[in-house]
C-alpha cells in the first residue's frame, strides 16, 4: 500500500547548554498509508503536539528520518520545509484561526496566496465548489464573526483542502464544538477523506470519535503503542536513548 508519511527512529529533544536536555519522543517508527483516516490518541503530556509539529514540518527532529509523499524532509532547510508544507499538507485546529477581516471565501483562498502570491480562475472555482459541497455557498461572502462555530470550522476544513494536500493534520478539530456540531464536523472530515482521497490524521481526546476512524495511533510517554487498523497505520517504538 502506498504511503503518505513515514517516520523512522524519530527522536525530539529540547534544552541544552545551561538547561537540562529533555527527550520528548523516543525513537518513533510510524507509517501512514495514502488516503488513511486515523486518530492520534494519548494522555496529556504524551508528546502528541510535538509529534504533530514534526509531521507538519513545523519543527525538525533531533534524530531520525521523516519522509513525506516519498520525499525526505527531516534535514530540509526552513525555506524548503515551508514549500513542502504548502504543497503536501493541510492543517485544521481546535480554534479555526480564520482571519476576521476577510470573508469565508477569502480565508479559503489564503493558502494559494501564501504559496503563489496570486489567484487563478481555477482557484476561485475550486474554493466555491468546496464551499458549496460543505453547505457554505450561501455564506461565502460573510466574515467569520457572522458564522456559527460549526460554520467557522467548516471554513477552516475547506481552507485546509484548498491546495489538494496529500495529508491533513487535524488537532482536536471538534474540541471546541458542542456534541451535535462535533459529530457533523467529523462526518464532513470522513466524507472529504473518501471524496478527495486525502489522508487525515486526527488528534482527539474523544474515544467515540477515535473509534470511528480506520486506525488509531496510541502515544504514551513519548513512545508509540502498537496501533489499531492494519494497512492504515503501522508503528513501533525503538529502545530509549541510552545515556553516553
Amino acid at each position: 500500500m502506498a504511503e503518505v508519511l513515514r517516520l523512522h527512529g524519530v527522536r525530539k529533544r529540547y534544552g541544552g547548554g545551561a538547561s537540562p536536555v529533555v527527550e520528548v519522543l523516543h525513537g518513533i517508527d510510524l507509517t501512514l498509508a495514502a488516503g488513511a483516516f486515523a486518530a492520534l490518541v494519548g494522555p496529556s503530556g504524551s508528546g502528541k503536539s510535538t509529534l504533530l509539529n514534526l509531521m507538519g514540518l513545523l519543527e525538525a527532529p533531533s534524530d531520525g528520518e521523516i519522509w513525506l509523499a516519498g520525499e525526505p524532509v527531516h534535514a530540509a532547510p526552513d525555506a524548503a520545509r515551508t514549500a513542502l508544507r504548502n504543497r503536501y499538507l493541510g492543517f485544521v485546529f481546535q480554534f479555526h484561526h480564520l482571519l476576521p477581516a476577510f470573508s469565508a471565501e477569502e480565508n479559503v483562498l489564503m493558502p494559494v496566496l501564501a504559496g503563489r502570491g496570486r489567484l487563478s480562475a481555477d482557484d476561485r472555482r475550486r474554493a466555491r465548489a468546496l464551499l458549496e459541497r460543505t453547505g457554505l455557498a450561501a455564506h461565502a461572502h460573510k466574515r467569520p464573526v457572522q458564522l456559527s462555530g460549526g460554520q467557522q470550522q467548516r471554513v477552516a476544513i475547506v481552507r485546509a483542502l484548498m491546495n489538494r494536500p496529500r495529508l491533513v493534520l487535524a488537532d482536536e478539530p471538534t474540541g471546541n464544538l458542542d456534541t451535535h456540531t462535533a459529530q457533523e464536523v467529523f462526518a464532513l472530515l470522513r466524507e472529504l477523506n473518501r471524496e478527495e482521497g486525502t489522508a487525515f490524521l486526527i488528534v482527539t481526546h474523544d474515544p467515540g470519535l477515535a473509534a470511528r476512524c480506520d486506525g488509531q495511533i496510541h502515544l504514551q510517554d513519548g513512545r508509540l503503542i502498537e496501533p489499531d487498523g492494519a494497512g492504515v497505520v503501522t508503528a513501533a517504538a525503538t529502545a530509549p536513548l541510552t545515556a553516553q
